[in-house]
């Protein structure tokens, strides 16, 4: 029997050091989720990234009264990017910081623009 295809995951510019900067409960359920969609499954706590359109996922995790999140894009059926990962500051009720959706939407057309560049070289 095949085993699945697992995804492979690219850590867009300082997510991956901003993620080993959680408490490690964090880091530990978000390499869970994130070892979750790699095999094609769905975490319990992903929710898609409102505005950004399908392909773009949030998860969040709590700790310590913190509320940490890390934007994930899904591109193509082989690739999952992790755009950003921080710690929700907001001082104004449930939003997220206009910096960090920001910084969430420049990393994602920048990973959309490298995917159609390599899909146009290799067609």
């Amino acid at each position: 029997m095949d085993e699945p295809k697992s995804r492979l995951v690219y850590w867009e510019a300082s997510s991956r050091q901003d993620v080993k900067s959680f408490p490690l409960s964090v880091q530990k359920d978000l390499g869970v989720a994130l070892y979750l969609l790699q095999l094609g499954g769905w975490p319990p706590d992903a929710k898609p990234w409102k505005g950004l359109g399908s392909g773009v996922i949030e998860l969040r995790e709590n700790a310590r009264g913190d509320t940490f999140r890390v934007g994930l894009a899904l591109v193509g059926d082989d690739a999952i990017h992790v755009l950003h990962a921080f710690q929700k500051k907001s001082k104004f009720g449930v939003s997220t910081p206009k910096a960090d959706v920001s910084l969430i939407e420049k990393r994602f057309k920048e990973v959309l623009l490298r995917y159609r560049q390599m899909r146009s070289q290799t067609t």
